[in-house]
């Protein structure tokens, strides 16, 4: 078993879920990232996150490769959740349903490793947080960027090559597997030259500033949408600062540097935020 092995069947497993929903462009193609369970960074995500954030060997004492995988939502579900103060109706069930596949491939990847002789703990895709402090013990997110899928945006999310309009899992394995390079340029278009301020504009819930995240605000609006949607389930989102940016569907400083004679203005190296 090997990393090539790893992503194929994780794409499978996605796709294979994909014809279970109604809409055909729910999930597209997922990314997967890989790093070593010893990265230093994880050390510093008790600084960065909360100083009880678990590192990979508190979950696994086992442990030599964590796992990220980022499940990008398709365009038509995106583009539902630009108007009005509340999310849509369909990026609320995906949502759920993104929540639920993250779980259930966990528990097929531990299944496969399992088989192979490979021990995995799969963290739960949400809901794993300090609910005083809203601070989660296992970032997706913070451990994707350790795995190199992408960096953080103004908006608090990861921004990868397929944009910032989904959800992060991960596991952490016993088996050793290559890391991957983390990128080095920003992704987000305001810390690589000042250009955009659209996330804080799209932000409903009084969260989202240039210079601050009131994480307390953010989480009313999403427990405001719970409410709205609790006949679907847990649907505690919003997801209003991650549609209609030039990041909801690709990193778009990547398109900027494909461009000749321009210059980078503001450029910053801000590793986490």
């Amino acid at each position: 078993m090997d990393k090539k092995y790893i992503i194929k069947e994780i794409r499978r497993f996605v796709a294979q879920n994909q014809l279970l929903l109604p809409r055909e462009d729910s999930w597209r193609t997922p990314l997967v990232g890989f790093c070593s369970s010893h990265d230093p960074l994880f050390n510093e995500l008790k600084k960065v996150v909360s100083p009880t954030h678990s590192l990979p060997h508190d979950l696994l004492s086992s442990a030599q490769t964590v796992i990220a995988f980022f499940i990008s939502f398709g365009k038509s579900i995106s583009k539902s959740n630009k108007e009005g103060r509340l999310a849509s109706r369909e990026w609320a069930e995906l949502y759920i349903q993104t929540n639920n596949l993250i779980n259930e491939l966990g528990e097929h990847m531990k299944f496969l490793l399992g088989a192979a002789g490979y021990e995995t703990v799969a963290p739960p895709a949400t809901h794993n947080f300090n609910k005083e402090q809203l601070i989660s013990d296992w970032s997706h997110r913070h451990v994707a960027f350790i795995a190199g899928l992408g960096k953080f945006g103004l908006n608090n999310m990861l921004i990868t090559k397929s944009g910032c309009c989904g959800r992060i899992g991960s596991l952490v394995i016993s088996l050793d597997i290559p890391a991957d390079e983390r990128p080095v340029e920003e992704s987000c278009l305001y810390r690589y030259d000042s250009s955009c301020l659209q996330c804080v504009g799209k932000c409903v819930g009084s969260a989202l500033f240039p210079d601050r995240f009131d994480r307390n605000n953010c989480y009313e609006m999403c427990k405001e949408n719970e409410e709205h949607f609790k006949a679907l389930g847990k649907a505690d989102v919003c997801g209003k600062c991650l549609v209609g940016l030039p990041c909801s569907w690709a990193n778009p400083v990547d398109a900027i540097q494909k461009k000749p004679n321009i210059a980078k203005v503001g450029h910053r190296k801000d590793v986490y935020r």
